[in-house]
């Protein structure tokens, strides 16, 4: 029987996943944890698409990742009612002034339940509030349902009798409110370093986006019953308020990054069903996930293993056959047909295999499923050899350049940015972005005194242009590896360090990686240099910076020392210390030849830190790798002993350590340690070969918050280096599944190459520095697909996502150039 054509029961709770089903539309009640990235609450997925999320009580009716997020206390799902209850409340002590990015929590503290129930055609929200609420926060507090606006611009929605179409931009007018801020600032503060509050808020002088309650967008429409979307089966959706009025916002108002929202203030007076509402989604009860076809957006060498897969309803019970074709000047003709491999059930859906392994003729392919087909990809002996890595280096590297004016012929990326660094960091202060500074600079810089030499080297992390030393460090480092393991040569980029210019597309003579690799240690040695340790960081003082969309060199005036310079913080960390120590001792070795000078700062400062550092706790295994890198660039037997001497606790810790010694160990002349580092590494296969198992890409595929390209990308580096130490024990397939997967065949209905320009269909909106115009930075390489819990593989096109679209320093793209070459090299020998 074909489960799509049963007779729907309305929405009812799947006891295994944990959220209501009815057909193809999930009600998910706050399974998800991330509401600060639009991934908690009440969410919808309507025929394949997520279309609301974060519906929760909020104290603002347009709040973004800055504003205060309940604490989720207890979730309890009620099979025998069909209902899910939830208990939520404010503040989050573990947020409030303190943590990653603290929050400002206004000073009142309460409980609450959301209850959701399955009713026939529709799932009822209500709200109980454990107490009335205070009369300063009526008007403020508020059930919120945010609506993603990359799928409703230029779409219909109906309020009552009123009418509109999502707009493309926020339109005013604006309407004026008394801020939060005005009731915060008396609850207490765990004990610790706390955030300042005033500098936080930026005194509420102006815009800050911490606060940004203040002025926001007049609703479009005020009524009591919403329709989006009237003229789409697929995604009509209505929502009836039982009392209090529903409010269309636009959030991106006062945050760029914010979505559309449908909002109910919670009345005075009221703590039973504060807030009601009918939430009705149009099941299209025949509909089916279409068929999505997933291949290589590049293509594929003509040796490698080449495997599509097909992604399909897990209702579904039908089957088609699946045809490769070839193209010809004349079109299109068929050079397979055939049933695809069961695979079984991953995620939500069911999914085939096609092997096509044994297609070796060079030229233009696409796979077909029914009415469904891949990207038009290549089979070829040079399919990695131009615009596939190369961005990283041609595009990327260049345009993340710190302290540089970048050009590309006509277009500038951006201008000479922050040459005004930076200042010393105050004492005992919570900053945002992880940044914290402990009780003593650890310096002879006083808070707020000039730190100089710092203006020199470094890219900018992402699209928060901060300078994080496990990213500056860890950036060289792997372009290092990539410059030391396959010999890569490659000019087309000048870097004038001393006037300060990159120009994209102007050869200067150099190879680029080892320009780059220069660009990144400067920065390294410069804060060793100019502080005696290393940097933790270099960060905006101030939110109104850190949130700068566009030219980085807007972000200070670049004159020194004044109140606009950023922040330079530094830390007590051995773990950190011990693996900068591992990253410069490699990078001596790629610019010896090249900056001698610079090589020889970078081998005594990773000797010194070696010694100097404590190696308790997980720093111990970053000593191991320090002690790796410096035995490789100085022959010293000193380091071998050390390796050998702590036998038995790489052998414990040989899932985070195998890769990093596999680099040596062929180099270390005892058989006890070969062999029993050799034993360790099976642990290592078992473990691979299970989670390999669980998906049908022959990868693990298990993403936290963030997509999981980045660890996928950096387990091909990592696994590279085993195989070569061990062939025996590790199969190299896993490299090129691991490539094919970032390069377009992954799970979810976009199957777009996480490399930026990179294949036929790529992520051309992304989260880099210019976001804002839905543009993208070739050669960046995203987070990629994460996983809307429990079971929702989700990549949006959209540039605010960063756990979806984002880019990093530190490996983000690094590690996939290095993957991509590591994959042309093995191909080559086999």
């Amino acid at each position: 029987m074909d489960n799509s054509k049963a007779k729907s029961s309305g929405f009812q709770l799947d006891k295994e996943l944990g959220y209501f089903k009815n057909h193809g539309v999930s009600v998910m009640a706050f399974q998800d944890i991330y509401p600060a990235g639009h991934q908690s609450g009440v969410s919808i997925i309507m025929h394949g698409n997520r279309i609301t999320s974060n519906g929760d009580v909020r104290f603002e009716p347009t709040p973004a990742q800055w504003q205060p997020v309940p604490k989720q206390k207890k979730r309890i799902f009620d099979e025998a009612s069909n209902t899910i209850v939830t208990r939520l409340g404010y503040p989050d002590y573990e947020n409030h002034l303190r943590g990653f990015n603290p929050m400002i929590y206004p000073d009142y503290e309460f409980e609450y339940e959301v209850r959701v129930t399955g009713e026939g055609a529709s799932v009822v929200v209500t709200v109980d509030l454990d107490q009335p609420i205070p009369e300063e926060f009526v008007g403020k507090l508020c059930f919120n349902m945010e609506l993603f606006p990359g799928l409703l611009f230029g779409k219909p929605w109906m309020m009552d009798d009123k009418q509109g179409i999502f707009p493309r931009q926020a339109n005013g007018p604006t309407v004026g409110m008394p801020s939060n801020y005005l009731h915060s600032g008396k609850l207490p503060v765990k004990e610790g370093i706390r955030a300042d509050l005033e500098h936080l808020s930026g005194g509420n002088q102006g815009y800050n986006p911490i606060i940004a309650d203040d002025i926001i967008a007049q609703p479009y429409a005020v009524g009591k019953r919403f329709t989006m979307c009237p003229d789409e089966p697929h995604r009509r959706l209505t929502i009836e308020s039982v009392d209090a009025n529903l409010k269309l916002y636009d959030g991106r108002m006062n945050h760029n990054n914010g979505w559309f929202v449908l909002s109910s203030e919670l009345p005075a007076g009221r703590t039973k069903q504060a807030v009601c509402w009918r939430i009705t989604p149009n099941v299209v009860e025949e509909w089916l996930y279409p068929p999505v076809v997933q291949t290589s957006q590049v293509g594929y060498h003509p040796k490698a293993v080449k495997v599509a897969v097909i992604e399909l309803d897990d209702r579904e019970t039908a089957r088609e056959d699946i045809v490769l074709y070839k193209l010809t000047e004349n079109g299109a003709q068929k050079v397979r047909s055939g049933a695809g491999k069961e695979w079984g059930k991953f995620l939500r859906y069911h999914y085939l295999q096609f092997d096509f392994s044994d297609i070796r003729e060079e030229g233009l392919y696409k796979i077909c499923y029914g009415s469904s087909q891949s990207a038009v990809f290549r089979i070829a002996e040079d399919i990695y050899e131009r615009g596939v890595w190369q961005p990283v280096l041609e595009y990327f590297l260049p345009v993340q350049m710190c302290h540089m004016r970048v050009n590309e012929k006509y277009r500038v990326w951006h201008g000479l940015c922050h040459n005004d660094d930076a200042r010393m960091a105050p004492v005992n202060w919570n900053h945002f972005d992880g940044y914290v500074q402990g009780p003593s600079t650890l310096t002879k810089y006083q808070p707020g005194e000039e730190v100089p030499g710092l203006n020199v080297g470094g890219w900018h992390d992402a699209g928060d242009f901060d300078l994080r030393i496990e990213s500056q460090s860890g950036e060289a480092y792997i372009l290092s590896l990539t410059y030391e393991e396959f010999g890569v040569d490659y000019d087309v980029t000048t870097i004038d360090q001393q006037k300060k210019i990159t120009e994209i597309h102007q050869p200067d003579g150099k190879n680029d990686i080892l320009q780059q690799i220069e660009h990144g240690v400067l920065t390294v040695v410069a804060g060793y240099e100019a502080l005696g340790r290393l940097y933790r960081g270099i960060i905006a003082n101030d939110l109104r910076q850190y949130v700068l969309l566009g030219d980085a060199s807007a972000m200070t005036d670049g004159i020194r020392g004044n109140a606009d310079d950023r922040w330079v913080f530094t830390e007590d960390n051995p773990y950190r210390e011990l693996m900068t120590a591992a990253h410069l001792a490699a990078t001596t070795r790629a610019l010896k030849g090249f900056n001698d000078v610079l090589a020889e700062k970078a081998l005594r400062i990773a000797e010194e830190l070696y010694e100097i550092t404590r190696d308790e706790g997980k720093a111990k295994k970053a000593k191991v790798h320090a002690a790796v890198e410096l035995y490789l660039s100085t022959n010293k037997q000193s380091y071998l002993d050390f390796l050998v001497s702590e036998t038995e606790f790489i052998c414990t810790e040989v899932v985070d350590l195998g890769w990093i010694v596999s680099r040596v160990v062929r180099k270390i002349d005892n058989a006890a340690f070969v062999a029993a580092i050799a034993a360790a590494m099976l642990q290592i296969r078992e473990q691979e070969q299970a989670l390999s198992a669980e998906t049908p890409y022959g990868i693990p595929y298990r993403p936290h918050i963030w997509g999981a390209g980045w660890s996928i990308q950096g387990m091909g580096v990592q696994y590279y280096f085993m195989y070569k130490a061990f062939p025996e024990i590790f199969r190299p397939e896993l490299l090129g599944n691991a490539l094919n997967f970032v390069l377009g065949c992954h799970p979810g209905s976009n199957t777009a190459s996480f490399a930026s320009g990179v294949g036929a269909k790529s992520a051309t909106v992304a989260y880099g520095a210019n976001r804002a115009d839905w543009s993208y930075i070739p050669g960046g390489v995203i987070s990629g697909t994460a996983l809307i819990r429990p079971d929702f593989p989700e990549l949006l096109e959209f540039p605010f996502l960063w756990q979806q679209t984002e880019y990093v320093l530190g490996g983000g793209s690094s590690n996939y150039m290095f993957l991509v070459l590591a994959v042309q090299r093995l191909l080559q020998e086999n």
